[in-house]
């Protein structure tokens, strides 16, 4: 694993999409989507009379037509997704998402004859359709994902198939419309007047920049007051939509027969309550981990009191610092050091082939935020979204996002298509893990001051993976549970849920305001049509703390099956596949062995701080005795 591989050329570097290997032009764009409404029309003619008496061979040939519109689908969806992103104004591509997203209900209306017939069929049909079409075999872990497993939860017919389609597409232009309105209102905070009499805009990138970087404290305050009470005046406009999201959500729930769509997206995931509930209390009850972290942090900024806006403040003598993003490129790839080549070789692939949009442009209209959009379909790279500002902690979203599409690119040419899938929290592990080979390598060859920046920036992570994601899916259940039994909520009631669930997963040590909080209303992933999307981020970085953990042990061993669990997609049930892979299983276990993780971070922190002010020389971080967990050294022959 250790051997040379090919090194990042910065000349070869790109910044910018370049969407014509999608489409060359908007006009074809358009011919596409007049073709696949054809289509879909074509599809629902061929196949609806023969799945009255459905055979094997109609089943095989069903799936493949129902595979090529599909991946024909995501092409045409991609470019207008990610082109709306990069200008959520922009009346072309807002007209073209909506008009795919229109398409995407009007085939599901189309195939819903299929869709109700292959929910409703018995073991008995099953294996009826398996032996006459031995072909079929292939496909069986996709029909058991699709449709046997939701034999409960399915459309009893086409005309409320027809229904769920028409509300699933109204849930996809609240998305939408919540977007529009992070970029173009909530975020757009005004301005303030520094310390140095610069007037400053407070928007979705610069609000995170300063509070970052700025060691006036004054500074930081004006910053994060402008936004805060911002957000309180956006609060009853978001709750509004958000009111009337929670409504459909759940309507379209209790129409597939779930109690609501908490319970719909545990099922849908192969999880249930009781683990994410046991995983909730862990983290509430251990919270306390965090108290020495909040008070190396105080200590280190000389304050008495840490205050919101005290957070986020790099911790190092030039938090301003920017790095280029070739340099972040090429930090990045040092730390693939001693994974599979694979990982290097899709990594060049997407960072010099126009697959990454790479820096914010929020005064024109690009979304803040970050992702990653699949091409499996065309076995392509992914298509990644940025919004980088040069700071040493932006490297670590880089590589969040190049996980994601390693695995999806690993998924795209080793599965059939209808394999590159998986649950949320199973997709979100190759991000997460990226995270912790970035961290531990710039920890053990940087200098002190850097590694200590570095890693409690990145302990502040694991308060806001264990802590503040667990909280936002608890304020999503809440705040749908409130709309449910008044049919509304307002912006005060949202902000009251927040600010006291806020004070269940969060900090004594902070100062937080004694005003409700708004900082729910600009989240986009609580308007996502994924609802309670945010859990994932918790239970995935608890499994990579475990798969870290036998990276470390055994890079070989873990680097085959690893790559194995990368490539296999939804070929096997994702618990199934976990457990096969690396024996590990998601229950309370598991997240008190994170927290055990996080409390050796905070020591080793503890120790570089001493170390560092005891000018002790070298520049590699010491590993904790006690642990066995962190090593040191395994970069040097890079």
């Amino acid at each position: 694993m250790g051997q040379p591989f090919e090194k990042l050329n910065p000349n070869e570097v790109t910044t910018e999409w370049n969407n014509s290997y999608l489409f060359n032009s908007k006009e074809d764009a358009l011919k596409e989507l007049e073709v696949l409404n054809n289509r879909s029309e074509e599809i629902n003619e061929t196949f609806r009379p023969k799945f009255e008496n459905l055979s094997g061979s109609v089943l095989l040939n069903y799936l493949n037509a129902d595979k090529e519109f599909s991946k024909s689908l995501e092409v045409l969806y991609v470019y207008a997704y990610t082109q709306n992103s990069k200008n959520v104004s922009d009346p072309f591509f807002a007209s073209l998402l909506m008009d795919s997203q229109n398409l995407v209900t009007e085939y599901g209306k189309a195939t819903s004859f299929a869709t109700v017939k292959l929910s409703s069929l018995n073991k008995e049909e099953w294996d009826r359709l398996f032996s006459e079409e031995p072909k079929l075999e292939e496909y069986r872990p996709y029909l058991e994902a699709k449709y046997m497993r939701f034999s409960d939860h399915r459309a009893m017919n086409e005309s409320q198939a027809a229904y769920i389609a028409d509300l699933e597409n109204q849930r996809m232009k609240l998305e939408t419309e919540a977007f529009s309105e992070i970029t173009n209102n909530v975020t757009m905070a005004g301005n303030i007047t520094l310390a140095n009499g610069d007037e400053y805009s407070v928007n979705s990138q610069s609000y995170n920049t300063l509070l970052s970087t700025d060691q006036n404290r004054e500074d930081r305050k004006k910053c994060y007051d402008k936004r805060f009470y911002h957000l309180i005046n956006e609060s009853d406009s978001m709750a509004a939509l958000y009111s009337e999201k929670a409504r459909l959500d759940d309507l379209d729930a209790r129409e597939l027969n779930y109690t609501d769509c908490y319970n719909y997206t545990l099922y849908s995931a192969y999880l249930n309550r009781t683990q994410i509930d046991e995983m909730n209390t862990v983290f509430k009850e251990r919270k306390d981990v965090f108290e020495d972290y909040n008070e190396f942090r105080k200590n280190k900024l000389g304050l008495e009191k840490l205050k919101p806006y005290d957070l986020l403040l790099q911790l190092t003598d030039q938090p301003g610092k920017n790095y280029t993003y070739v340099e972040a490129l090429q930090e990045i790839q040092n730390s693939y050091s001693r994974m599979d080549p694979r990982f290097n070789e899709i990594f060049l692939k997407m960072v010099t082939g126009n697959f990454v949009d790479v820096y914010p442009d929020p005064e024109h209209g690009k979304q803040p935020g970050g992702y990653t959009y699949s091409l499996c379909s065309l076995k392509s790279p992914a298509l990644v979204f940025l919004n980088y500002n040069g700071l040493i902690s932006d490297q670590k979203a880089i590589t969040h996002e190049l996980g994601h599409g390693i695995n999806f690119y690993l998924m795209g040419n080793s599965v059939d298509y209808l394999y590159c899938s998986g649950p949320i929290y199973e997709m979100e592990v190759p991000s997460t893990f990226n995270e912790e080979l970035f961290v531990d390598y710039v920890i053990q060859n940087s200098d002190k001051e850097t590694a200590v920046n570095v890693l409690s920036q990145h302990i502040g992570e694991y308060q806001n993976y264990f802590t503040r994601q667990p909280m936002i899916t608890e304020f999503e259940y809440k705040a749908h549970q409130l709309c449910a039994e008044n049919g509304t909520a307002s912006g005060a009631d949202l902000n009251a849920i927040w600010t006291n669930l806020s004070k269940e997963y969060g900090s004594d040590s902070v100062e937080y305001y004694d005003e409700d909080s708004a900082e729910w209303a600009y989240i986009n992933h609580i308007y996502l049509t994924n609802n309670y999307y945010t859990f994932n981020y918790a239970v995935s970085k608890a499994i990579t703390l475990s798969l870290f953990k036998q990276y470390k042990e055994d890079p070989e061993t873990f680097n085959k099956n690893y790559i194995a669990y990368l490539s296999a997609g939804s070929t096997m049930p994702p618990e199934e596949k976990l457990k096969k892979y690396f024996g590990i299983e998601i229950n309370r276990q598991l997240f008190e062995d994170a927290m055990d993780v996080v409390e050796l971070r905070i020591q080793e922190l503890n120790e570089l701080e001493a170390k560092k002010s005891a000018n002790e020389s070298g520049s590699a971080a010491k590993s904790l005795n006690t642990s066995g967990f962190f090593w040191t050294g395994e970069y040097k022959n890079k």
